[in-house]
């Protein structure tokens, strides 16, 4: 009896000892995993990308190998611009800037390889309450809009159209005021309405200077508003790392659509340290009411062909761009 408690007891050791010797083992694995440094220059830090900054506090792009290093940086001009010099690896921004890019004759030029949000996330806010508003309420009307050329601004003038009102005509739109400030100028007194992404449409319902009225989302339809693109010797020479980067960001995608709001604004919450669980929790639920976040992160045709439409009714298209041609496949 003796003599089997102590044969257990060295098994047991043996065992411990072992296992000890795994343990450290695999960690010594994780700590030795090499990692791909990549930039990512995001055009707005907004709960409008909340699958992208899922993807970021959950570890996908960790576990796709890549140490993402997200950097702001304000309009989609100044995103293309950074990518192009180098500054970035990646820009996050609308797909307009491709084009713009394309058509001035860059020969390292830029190519869409994934995309993010199907729905301009941009709201139309009122300094007056009003019911039941219509697009007719602009008429006579100061707006504040955003960069002429940009995709707020050119899917905000589409949706005018579409409903029969003439920019600038029958609308008056300062689109003259930076991105970052135009929810500072709408507080200080400027314009009748301004349209405004989320939180901030929210932070000034909150503070009592206005009321949203409409999503210029709804309005616009299905764009390539915001995705991924890269320089084409950077896709080329990268294409395993940007298997891997769109990976983690289809995961965040579905992480989003198989999550309650709440869930999702938990997930994020580290993102948006100034705003609250509840008030992530509401602005998520609104971008879900509009289907902003498509199921994939396919780039198709038919939306980008929509979106050479838009940059043409605004007279921002110099000549058309084949799809094929701006369309990085992954391999």
């Amino acid at each position: 009896m003796k003599k089997n408690i102590i044969y257990i007891g060295f098994i047991l050791i043996i065992f411990i000892l072992a296992s000890s010797v795994l343990f450290n083992f695999n960690n010594r694995k994780d700590d030795k995993k090499e990692y791909t440094d990549v930039t990512l220059a995001e055009v707005t830090h907004s709960i409008f990308y909340a699958p992208m900054y899922v993807a970021i506090e959950k570890g996908y792009f960790k576990d796709e190998g890549i140490n993402l290093n997200l950097i702001l940086t304000p309009g989609a001009d100044k995103v293309s611009a950074a990518v192009l010099s180098g500054d970035a690896d990646i820009g996050f921004a609308g797909s307009e800037t491709t084009i713009y890019v394309y058509n001035g004759g860059e020969k390292d030029y830029l190519k869409t390889f994934a995309q993010l949000t199907q729905k301009d996330g941009s709201f139309i806010v009122s300094r007056k309450k009003i019911d039941n508003f219509t697009l007719d309420d602009l008429k006579g009307k100061d707006v504040i809009g955003g960069r002429a050329g940009g995709m707020p601004e050119m899917t905000f003038e589409w949706a005018l159209k579409e409903h029969n009102i003439v920019p600038k005509k029958d609308v008056n739109i300062d689109t003259s005021i930076a991105f970052a400030a135009m929810s500072s100028a709408f507080i200080g007194g400027q314009g009748d309405f301004v349209t405004l992404f989320e939180p901030n449409a929210l932070q000034i319902e909150k503070q009592g200077y206005g009321y949203v009225v409409a999503s210029v989302g709804e309005l616009g339809g299905v764009v390539p508003y915001t995705t991924y693109f890269a320089r084409n010797s950077y896709l080329t020479k990268n294409n395993n790392l940007i298997k891997g980067f769109r990976n983690a960001i289809q995961k965040g995608l579905d992480f989003v659509h198989n999550s309650n709001d709440e869930e999702v604004a938990k997930a994020i919450i580290n993102q948006f340290p100034d705003t609250s669980l509840k008030d992530i929790t509401d602005v998520v639920k609104r971008y879900r009411k509009i289907e902003a976040w498509p199921k994939t992160t396919e780039y198709k045709k038919e939306s980008f062909d929509h979106l050479q439409e838009i940059m043409k009714n605004a007279n921002e298209l110099d000549k058309k761009v084949s799809y094929d041609k701006l369309k990085y496949d992954i391999k």
